[in-house]
C-alpha cells in the first residue's frame, strides 16, 4: 500500500511528465499514444438528461451528459462480445484506488489466468480496476460491472475487458469528481 506523501509525491511529478505517462501503464509495457478522438472533448449530443453517464460500447465512446445539446466525451475500452453489460444502472459506490478481485465467473472461464488472485488484489498502480472506479447497481444490487480505469492504456478504442468500462487512469481520475453517486448510467447495445 502506498503511503499519503507517496501518493502526493507521485500525483505531482506525474503532472510533470508526458500524458503517455500519467496513464500508468503497467512496467515494462509498450509505449502508449492515444488516438485523440478518444481524447476527452465537449461534443453535440442530444437525447438525455443532465448529469446521465451515456455509453455506447460499439463506438467505444462514455458521455457525461452536460446539456440538452452537448456532453464531455471520452474514450473507452469495453467487453469483450458477450460479456458486456447493456441496460439501466446506477452509480451506487465510487472508490479511490479499489481493490479488486474476480468475479466467480471470470475464474471460471479462465482458471489458469484467474483463479490466483481469488483473494483479491490490493488498490494501487498495478490493480487492473486503476485510479477510481465507479460501482454499476441495478435496483439496489451490485451489477459487478464497473467503469474504471486501467493499466493497460492500449485498450481505449478495444473490445477487450471482461465486461466492464475502462477508461485512461487519467479520465476515470476526472469523471470521478464530476460524477455523484446516484447518477444515472445507459449502456447501448
Amino acid at each position: 500500500m502506498f503511503s499519503r506523501r507517496e501518493l502526493i509525491m507521485g500525483a505531482g511529478l506525474a503532472a510533470l511528465l508526458p500524458y503517455s505517462v500519467n496513464a500508468h501503464p503497467l512496467p515494462g509495457s509498450k509505449p502508449f499514444e492515444l488516438d485523440p478522438k478518444f481524447e476527452p472533448q465537449t461534443v453535440e449530443f442530444s437525447g438525455y438528461v443532465r448529469g446521465m453517464l451515456v455509453i455506447i460500447p460499439r463506438d467505444h465512446f462514455l458521455y457525461l451528459v452536460e446539456s440538452d445539446r452537448s456532453a464531455l466525451r471520452y474514450g473507452v475500452g469495453v467487453g469483450k462480445a458477450g460479456l458486456a453489460f447493456r441496460g439501466e444502472a446506477v452509480v451506487g459506490r465510487k472508490a479511490k484506488w479499489p481493490s479488486w478481485r474476480p468475479t466467480d465467473n471470470m475464474i471460471r472461464r479462465e482458471p489458469a489466468k484467474y483463479a490466483r488472485y481469488a483473494n483479491g488484489v490490493p488498490g494501487g498502480p498495478n490493480n487492473p480496476l486503476g485510479a477510481r472506479a465507479l460501482y454499476l447497481y441495478r435496483d439496489g444490487r451490485d451489477t459487478l460491472y464497473r467503469i474504471h480505469g486501467t493499466n493497460q492504456p492500449w485498450s481505449i478504442g478495444k473490445s477487450v475487458s471482461n465486461g466492464c468500462i475502462r477508461m485512461l487512469n487519467d479520465h476515470v481520475i476526472d469523471l470521478y469528481e464530476r460524477v455523484p453517486e446516484g447518477a444515472k448510467v445507459i449502456v447501448i447495445a
